[in-house]
Protein backbone atom coordinates (compact mmCIF):
# COMPACT_ATOMS: atom_id res chain seq x y z
CA UNK A 1 0.00 0.00 0.00
CA UNK A 2 1.08 3.69 -0.78
CA UNK A 3 2.36 5.17 2.26
CA UNK A 4 -0.16 7.87 4.01
CA UNK A 5 0.86 10.96 4.74
CA UNK A 6 -1.00 14.17 5.13
CA UNK A 7 -0.45 18.02 5.43
CA UNK A 8 -3.54 19.46 6.42
CA UNK A 9 -5.77 22.26 8.16
CA UNK A 10 -7.95 21.44 10.74
CA UNK A 11 -11.35 19.45 9.72
CA UNK A 12 -12.96 16.23 9.58
CA UNK A 13 -12.54 13.54 6.91
CA UNK A 14 -15.82 11.99 8.04
CA UNK A 15 -18.51 11.48 10.64
CA UNK A 16 -16.35 10.38 14.36
CA UNK A 17 -17.16 6.35 15.08
CA UNK A 18 -19.17 7.28 17.77
CA UNK A 19 -21.55 9.65 15.70
CA UNK A 20 -22.03 6.82 13.36
CA UNK A 21 -22.90 4.59 15.98
CA UNK A 22 -25.03 7.16 17.55
CA UNK A 23 -27.03 7.85 13.94
CA UNK A 24 -26.78 4.38 13.75
CA UNK A 25 -29.13 3.37 16.80
CA UNK A 26 -31.05 6.43 16.10
CA UNK A 27 -32.25 4.73 12.47
CA UNK A 28 -32.49 1.23 14.00
CA UNK A 29 -35.01 2.45 16.63
CA UNK A 30 -37.05 4.47 13.71
CA UNK A 31 -36.90 1.61 11.75
CA UNK A 32 -38.27 -1.24 14.44
CA UNK A 33 -40.93 1.61 15.35
CA UNK A 34 -42.21 2.02 11.58
CA UNK A 35 -41.95 -2.19 11.08
CA UNK A 36 -43.92 -2.86 14.73
CA UNK A 37 -46.82 -0.34 13.32
CA UNK A 38 -46.79 -1.71 10.18
CA UNK A 39 -46.75 -5.23 11.58
CA UNK A 40 -49.00 -5.12 14.22
CA UNK A 41 -51.62 -2.58 14.37
CA UNK A 42 -53.93 -1.79 17.00
CA UNK A 43 -57.02 -4.41 16.85
CA UNK A 44 -58.75 -2.31 19.72
CA UNK A 45 -61.84 -0.12 19.50
CA UNK A 46 -62.33 -1.34 15.71
CA UNK A 47 -65.30 1.08 15.30
CA UNK A 48 -62.35 4.03 15.35
CA UNK A 49 -59.81 1.90 13.02
CA UNK A 50 -60.37 4.40 9.87
CA UNK A 51 -59.50 7.64 12.19
CA UNK A 52 -57.02 5.21 13.78
CA UNK A 53 -55.45 4.35 10.60
CA UNK A 54 -55.55 7.42 9.16
CA UNK A 55 -53.60 8.79 12.06
CA UNK A 56 -51.20 5.88 12.20
CA UNK A 57 -50.51 6.60 8.40
CA UNK A 58 -49.41 10.42 9.05
CA UNK A 59 -47.07 9.38 11.89
CA UNK A 60 -46.00 6.79 9.03
CA UNK A 61 -45.15 9.14 6.58
CA UNK A 62 -43.55 11.62 9.25
CA UNK A 63 -41.52 9.14 10.49
CA UNK A 64 -40.30 7.62 6.77
CA UNK A 65 -39.76 11.41 5.77
CA UNK A 66 -37.72 12.29 8.53
CA UNK A 67 -35.89 9.12 8.45
CA UNK A 68 -35.06 9.64 4.82
CA UNK A 69 -33.97 12.75 4.99
CA UNK A 70 -31.22 11.36 7.94
CA UNK A 71 -30.01 9.09 5.34
CA UNK A 72 -29.82 12.09 2.58
CA UNK A 73 -28.06 14.88 5.28
CA UNK A 74 -25.79 11.73 6.54
CA UNK A 75 -24.51 10.80 2.52
CA UNK A 76 -24.04 14.66 1.96
CA UNK A 77 -21.59 14.58 5.27
CA UNK A 78 -19.57 11.83 3.68
CA UNK A 79 -19.76 13.31 0.06
CA UNK A 80 -18.67 16.54 1.67
CA UNK A 81 -15.94 14.92 3.31
CA UNK A 82 -14.52 13.49 0.05
CA UNK A 83 -12.50 16.78 0.08
CA UNK A 84 -11.97 17.72 3.85
CA UNK A 85 -9.34 16.37 6.89
CA UNK A 86 -9.61 14.28 9.68
CA UNK A 87 -7.99 15.25 12.70
CA UNK A 88 -7.12 12.43 13.77
CA UNK A 89 -4.25 10.31 12.33
CA UNK A 90 -5.97 6.84 11.69
CA UNK A 91 -8.95 8.46 9.84
CA UNK A 92 -6.86 10.22 6.92
CA UNK A 93 -7.32 8.54 3.63
CA UNK A 94 -4.78 6.08 2.08
CA UNK A 95 -3.53 7.27 -1.23
CA UNK A 96 -5.54 4.59 -2.82
CA UNK A 97 -8.49 5.11 -1.62
CA UNK A 98 -7.94 9.01 -3.15
CA UNK A 99 -7.10 7.78 -6.15
CA UNK A 100 -10.06 5.12 -6.51
CA UNK A 101 -12.70 7.97 -6.01
CA UNK A 102 -11.39 8.23 -9.64
CA UNK A 103 -10.76 11.52 -12.00
CA UNK A 104 -7.48 12.31 -9.95
CA UNK A 105 -5.52 15.29 -11.28
CA UNK A 106 -1.98 14.12 -10.36
CA UNK A 107 1.04 16.36 -9.92
CA UNK A 108 4.81 14.58 -9.50
CA UNK A 109 7.49 16.05 -7.55
CA UNK A 110 10.20 13.65 -8.34
CA UNK A 111 13.19 15.56 -6.74
CA UNK A 112 13.85 15.59 -3.11
CA UNK A 113 12.77 19.38 -2.29
CA UNK A 114 10.22 19.93 0.25
CA UNK A 115 9.35 23.49 -0.15
CA UNK A 116 6.57 23.54 -3.66
CA UNK A 117 8.24 26.60 -4.97
CA UNK A 118 5.07 29.55 -6.35
CA UNK A 119 4.73 27.79 -9.76
CA UNK A 120 4.62 24.40 -8.38
CA UNK A 121 1.93 25.85 -5.89
CA UNK A 122 0.06 27.53 -8.12
CA UNK A 123 -0.50 24.84 -10.60
CA UNK A 124 -1.66 23.02 -8.02
CA UNK A 125 -3.90 25.44 -6.84
CA UNK A 126 -4.88 26.55 -10.50
CA UNK A 127 -6.10 22.73 -10.92
CA UNK A 128 -7.91 22.17 -7.59
CA UNK A 129 -10.58 25.74 -8.75
CA UNK A 130 -11.31 24.58 -11.73
CA UNK A 131 -11.70 20.95 -10.80
CA UNK A 132 -13.57 21.44 -7.74
CA UNK A 133 -15.41 18.19 -8.05
CA UNK A 134 -12.10 16.28 -8.61
CA UNK A 135 -9.64 14.94 -5.95
CA UNK A 136 -5.98 17.19 -6.75
CA UNK A 137 -3.18 14.89 -5.82
CA UNK A 138 0.76 16.12 -5.27
CA UNK A 139 3.25 13.43 -4.64
CA UNK A 140 6.13 13.91 -3.23
CA UNK A 141 9.57 12.05 -3.63
CA UNK A 142 11.41 14.01 -0.37
CA UNK A 143 8.48 13.78 1.51
CA UNK A 144 8.19 10.96 4.43
CA UNK A 145 6.43 10.33 8.03
CA UNK A 146 9.67 11.84 9.30
CA UNK A 147 9.17 15.05 7.75
CA UNK A 148 5.48 15.46 7.63
CA UNK A 149 5.18 16.72 11.27
CA UNK A 150 6.70 20.01 10.79
CA UNK A 151 5.57 20.83 7.13
CA UNK A 152 2.44 23.29 8.24
CA UNK A 153 4.89 25.56 10.16
CA UNK A 154 8.34 25.01 8.22
CA UNK A 155 6.61 25.93 4.65
CA UNK A 156 4.47 28.34 3.88
CA UNK A 157 3.29 26.40 0.36
CA UNK A 158 2.14 23.08 2.55
CA UNK A 159 0.01 25.63 4.37
CA UNK A 160 -1.36 27.00 1.88
CA UNK A 161 -2.03 23.55 -0.10
CA UNK A 162 -3.07 21.70 2.40
CA UNK A 163 -6.15 24.48 3.35
CA UNK A 164 -7.42 23.85 -0.22
CA UNK A 165 -10.16 20.90 0.42
CA UNK A 166 -9.69 18.90 -2.81
CA UNK A 167 -5.54 18.98 -2.61
CA UNK A 168 -4.01 16.16 -1.15
CA UNK A 169 -0.30 15.74 -0.40
CA UNK A 170 1.46 12.07 -0.70
CA UNK A 171 4.91 10.71 -0.62
CA UNK A 172 5.55 9.22 -4.00
CA UNK A 173 7.10 5.83 -3.46
CA UNK A 174 8.18 4.22 -6.48
CA UNK A 175 8.53 0.86 -6.22
CA UNK A 176 4.97 0.49 -4.53
CA UNK A 177 3.39 3.04 -8.01
CA UNK A 178 5.09 0.29 -10.39
CA UNK A 179 3.72 -2.54 -8.85
CA UNK A 180 1.65 -4.57 -11.48
CA UNK A 181 3.51 -2.78 -13.96
CA UNK A 182 5.96 -3.78 -17.17
CA UNK A 183 7.82 -0.87 -15.36
CA UNK A 184 8.77 -2.93 -11.88
CA UNK A 185 11.31 -5.13 -13.52
CA UNK A 186 13.28 -2.00 -14.84
CA UNK A 187 13.07 -0.42 -12.23
CA UNK A 188 14.79 -2.70 -9.84
CA UNK A 189 17.32 -2.85 -12.09
CA UNK A 190 18.26 0.86 -13.02
CA UNK A 191 20.71 2.17 -10.53
CA UNK A 192 19.39 5.99 -9.83
CA UNK A 193 22.97 7.62 -9.17
CA UNK A 194 24.14 6.31 -12.77
CA UNK A 195 21.34 8.19 -14.39
CA UNK A 196 22.08 11.74 -16.58
CA UNK A 197 18.19 12.13 -16.62
CA UNK A 198 16.89 10.55 -13.28
CA UNK A 199 14.74 13.41 -12.54
CA UNK A 200 13.20 13.23 -15.82
CA UNK A 201 13.15 9.51 -16.48
CA UNK A 202 11.33 9.26 -13.33
CA UNK A 203 8.79 11.18 -13.23
CA UNK A 204 8.04 9.68 -16.60
CA UNK A 205 7.49 6.21 -15.55
CA UNK A 206 5.54 6.74 -12.33
CA UNK A 207 3.07 9.06 -14.32
CA UNK A 208 2.59 6.30 -17.06
CA UNK A 209 1.72 3.96 -14.07
CA UNK A 210 -0.42 6.15 -11.85
CA UNK A 211 -2.70 6.80 -14.66
CA UNK A 212 -2.59 3.73 -15.85
CA UNK A 213 -3.35 2.54 -12.13
CA UNK A 214 -5.97 4.48 -11.54
CA UNK A 215 -7.15 7.00 -14.77
CA UNK A 216 -7.51 10.98 -14.57
CA UNK A 217 -5.19 13.50 -16.04
CA UNK A 218 -1.40 14.17 -15.11
CA UNK A 219 0.04 17.60 -15.02
CA UNK A 220 3.70 18.83 -15.08
CA UNK A 221 4.26 20.84 -12.07
CA UNK A 222 4.44 24.09 -14.39
CA UNK A 223 0.82 24.22 -15.95
CA UNK A 224 -1.61 26.41 -14.72
CA UNK A 225 -5.26 25.46 -15.75
CA UNK A 226 -7.71 27.88 -16.63
CA UNK A 227 -10.80 26.13 -17.89
CA UNK A 228 -11.57 22.12 -17.63
CA UNK A 229 -10.05 19.28 -20.26
CA UNK A 230 -14.22 17.99 -21.80
CA UNK A 231 -11.80 15.17 -22.98
CA UNK A 232 -11.50 11.78 -21.06
CA UNK A 233 -8.64 10.42 -23.19
CA UNK A 234 -6.30 12.70 -24.78
CA UNK A 235 -2.27 13.67 -25.54
CA UNK A 236 -1.79 17.26 -25.70
CA UNK A 237 0.49 18.28 -29.04
CA UNK A 238 3.06 20.25 -28.36
CA UNK A 239 3.59 21.23 -32.10
CA UNK A 240 2.02 19.27 -35.51
CA UNK A 241 2.72 15.59 -35.52
CA UNK A 242 4.58 15.75 -32.08
CA UNK A 243 2.76 15.10 -28.45
CA UNK A 244 3.48 16.34 -25.48
CA UNK A 245 3.78 14.39 -22.00
CA UNK A 246 3.61 17.20 -19.79
CA UNK A 247 -0.19 16.57 -19.95
CA UNK A 248 -2.01 14.03 -20.73
CA UNK A 249 -5.55 11.68 -19.37
CA UNK A 250 -6.92 8.05 -19.64
CA UNK A 251 -9.50 6.06 -17.59
CA UNK A 252 -7.71 3.87 -15.71
CA UNK A 253 -6.43 0.48 -17.80
CA UNK A 254 -6.28 1.82 -20.95
CA UNK A 255 -4.31 -0.20 -23.67
CA UNK A 256 -2.74 2.74 -24.84
CA UNK A 257 -0.75 4.00 -21.45
CA UNK A 258 -0.26 -0.23 -21.26
CA UNK A 259 1.57 -0.53 -24.63
CA UNK A 260 3.68 2.80 -23.47
CA UNK A 261 4.90 0.96 -20.41
CA UNK A 262 5.89 -1.84 -22.39
CA UNK A 263 7.67 0.75 -24.76
CA UNK A 264 9.27 2.46 -22.21
CA UNK A 265 11.32 -0.62 -21.03
CA UNK A 266 12.17 -2.19 -24.42
CA UNK A 267 13.46 1.23 -25.34
CA UNK A 268 14.80 2.65 -22.53
CA UNK A 269 18.08 5.20 -23.13
CA UNK A 270 18.45 7.18 -20.14
CA UNK A 271 21.10 8.84 -21.73
CA UNK A 272 18.38 10.78 -24.05
CA UNK A 273 16.51 13.60 -22.68
CA UNK A 274 12.86 12.51 -23.30
CA UNK A 275 13.40 9.25 -25.36
CA UNK A 276 11.29 7.65 -22.10
CA UNK A 277 8.62 10.64 -22.54
CA UNK A 278 7.47 12.99 -25.46
CA UNK A 279 9.47 11.05 -27.86
CA UNK A 280 7.64 7.63 -26.42
CA UNK A 281 4.53 8.75 -26.78
CA UNK A 282 4.78 10.14 -30.16
CA UNK A 283 6.10 7.02 -31.58
CA UNK A 284 3.25 5.11 -30.00
CA UNK A 285 1.05 7.21 -31.30
CA UNK A 286 2.62 6.99 -34.32
CA UNK A 287 1.71 3.23 -34.65
CA UNK A 288 -1.98 4.01 -34.05
CA UNK A 289 -2.45 7.31 -36.56
CA UNK A 290 -1.47 9.00 -39.33
CA UNK A 291 -0.65 12.16 -37.91
CA UNK A 292 -0.93 15.31 -40.26
CA UNK A 293 -0.54 18.94 -39.41
CA UNK A 294 -3.37 20.87 -37.20
CA UNK A 295 -5.35 23.43 -38.88
CA UNK A 296 -6.54 26.43 -37.01
CA UNK A 297 -7.50 24.98 -33.48
CA UNK A 298 -8.81 21.57 -34.54
CA UNK A 299 -8.10 18.54 -33.01
CA UNK A 300 -7.37 15.64 -34.20
CA UNK A 301 -8.60 11.87 -33.50
CA UNK A 302 -8.03 8.51 -33.31
CA UNK A 303 -8.62 5.38 -31.86
CA UNK A 304 -10.71 6.94 -29.62
CA UNK A 305 -7.87 9.04 -28.45
CA UNK A 306 -8.18 12.80 -29.14
CA UNK A 307 -4.65 14.29 -29.93
CA UNK A 308 -5.25 18.25 -28.64
CA UNK A 309 -4.41 20.60 -30.59
CA UNK A 310 -0.82 22.73 -29.59
CA UNK A 311 -3.54 25.95 -28.42
CA UNK A 312 -4.82 24.10 -26.14
CA UNK A 313 -1.68 23.90 -23.68
CA UNK A 314 0.79 25.64 -25.37
CA UNK A 315 -0.26 28.21 -27.10
CA UNK A 316 3.62 29.93 -26.49
CA UNK A 317 5.74 27.58 -27.89
CA UNK A 318 9.11 26.61 -26.33
CA UNK A 319 11.57 28.97 -28.03
CA UNK A 320 9.31 31.68 -26.78
CA UNK A 321 8.67 30.90 -23.57
CA UNK A 322 10.32 34.31 -21.72
CA UNK A 323 7.41 35.94 -23.16
CA UNK A 324 5.63 34.55 -20.48
CA UNK A 325 7.62 37.10 -17.78
CA UNK A 326 7.12 39.88 -20.66
CA UNK A 327 4.94 42.87 -19.98
CA UNK A 328 2.63 42.51 -22.63
CA UNK A 329 0.64 45.65 -24.36
CA UNK A 330 -2.25 43.50 -24.43
CA UNK A 331 -2.46 40.24 -22.94
CA UNK A 332 -3.58 37.40 -25.18
CA UNK A 333 -7.17 35.71 -24.07
CA UNK A 334 -6.34 31.94 -24.29
CA UNK A 335 -9.57 31.65 -25.44
CA UNK A 336 -8.76 28.18 -26.84
CA UNK A 337 -6.68 26.77 -24.75
CA UNK A 338 -7.44 24.77 -21.49
CA UNK A 339 -4.26 25.26 -19.15
CA UNK A 340 -0.81 26.86 -19.87
CA UNK A 341 2.61 25.38 -19.61
CA UNK A 342 4.93 27.72 -18.90
CA UNK A 343 8.30 25.71 -19.59
CA UNK A 344 9.85 25.86 -16.31
CA UNK A 345 12.73 23.44 -17.64
CA UNK A 346 13.80 26.11 -20.03
CA UNK A 347 13.76 28.83 -17.37
CA UNK A 348 17.44 28.04 -16.42
CA UNK A 349 17.88 31.99 -15.48
CA UNK A 350 15.11 31.05 -12.58
CA UNK A 351 12.67 34.18 -13.71
CA UNK A 352 9.97 34.47 -11.10
CA UNK A 353 6.74 36.39 -10.41
CA UNK A 354 7.66 39.73 -8.78
CA UNK A 355 4.27 41.23 -7.68
CA UNK A 356 3.89 45.22 -9.37
CA UNK A 357 5.87 43.54 -12.80
CA UNK A 358 3.09 43.65 -14.74
CA UNK A 359 4.40 40.48 -16.36
CA UNK A 360 2.19 38.23 -18.28
CA UNK A 361 2.81 35.06 -15.83
CA UNK A 362 1.89 37.52 -12.66
CA UNK A 363 -1.59 38.53 -14.30
CA UNK A 364 -2.09 34.59 -14.76
CA UNK A 365 -1.44 34.43 -10.85
CA UNK A 366 -3.57 37.30 -10.10
CA UNK A 367 -6.54 35.54 -12.33
CA UNK A 368 -6.01 31.10 -11.75
CA UNK A 369 -4.14 31.24 -8.07
CA UNK A 370 -4.71 34.31 -6.23
CA UNK A 371 -4.09 32.15 -3.01
CA UNK A 372 -0.50 31.78 -4.13
CA UNK A 373 0.07 35.46 -5.69
CA UNK A 374 -1.19 36.49 -2.39
CA UNK A 375 0.80 34.21 0.31
CA UNK A 376 4.38 33.52 -1.70
CA UNK A 377 4.17 36.41 -4.14
CA UNK A 378 3.54 39.53 -2.30
CA UNK A 379 5.09 38.39 1.10
CA UNK A 380 8.22 37.33 -0.96
CA UNK A 381 11.54 38.37 0.63
CA UNK A 382 13.62 40.00 -0.76
CA UNK A 383 16.71 37.82 -1.07
CA UNK A 384 13.55 35.76 -3.03
CA UNK A 385 13.61 38.26 -5.84
CA UNK A 386 15.26 37.87 -8.82
CA UNK A 387 17.74 40.31 -10.55
CA UNK A 388 16.24 43.65 -11.76
CA UNK A 389 16.88 42.48 -15.50
CA UNK A 390 15.54 39.09 -14.81
CA UNK A 391 11.98 40.73 -13.47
Amino acid sequence: MLQTVWVSSPGSWALQESDRHRQGKKRSWKCRFVRTIIQHPCRRHAPKRSRKARMLRKIQICLCFCFVSGILYEISLLSSCVFSYLPVAQHYLTPEQVLNLGKSIIFLETTERLEPPPLVSCSVESAARIYRDRPIILFMRGLTNETALDLNTSYAAFSLLSSMKNVFIFPLQMETVFQETPLLQWYNQVVPEQEKNWVHVSSDASRLALIWKYGGIYMDTDVISIRPIPQESFLAAQKSRFSSNGIFGFPARHKFVWDCMENFVLKYNGNIWGNQGPFLMTRMLKTLCNLTDFQGTEDHSCQNISFLNPQRFYPIPYPAWSRYYQVWDKSPSFNHSYALHLWNFMNRNRKVVVAGSNTLAEKLYKTYCPTTYEDLIQNAKPRDLPDPEDA
